[in-house]
């Protein structure tokens, strides 16, 4: 599962890289609030999704570990939980991206 972690930090990275220079300085990335200018952010803001999408990956790997020890069966349903987070957080970013270029 790390390994899915390493490849979509690479991805994210790689495509951050490629159209850097093309990004405006702000992007859309509040979508939960009203359209509009509540919704813009500097382009520096787009690294919440990576970081949040690491948090949520070891914390809900911890919270396997520490209470689901002993129930293999809800060890793996989190596993497929966190490979759907790290799926989702990276579809999204890269969604924003592609959007504004």
């Amino acid at each position: 599962m790390i390994k899915l972690l390493i490849g979509a930090d690479i991805l994210m990275a790689g495509v951050f890289a490629w159209t850097f220079r093309s990004l405006p300085e702000q992007l859309p990335i509040f979508y939960s609030k009203p359209w509009g200018e509540s919704q813009i952010a500097d382009k520096w803001y787009i690294f919440l999704l990576p970081f949040l999408m690491h948090i949520v990956f070891f914390v809900n790997g911890a919270v396997s570990k520490k209470f689901f020890s002993d129930a293999p069966a809800i060890r793996k349903l989190m596993n497929y939980a966190n490979a759907f987070f790290i799926l989702g957080f990276t579809g999204v970013f890269l969604k924003i991206l592609f959007l504004v270029t």
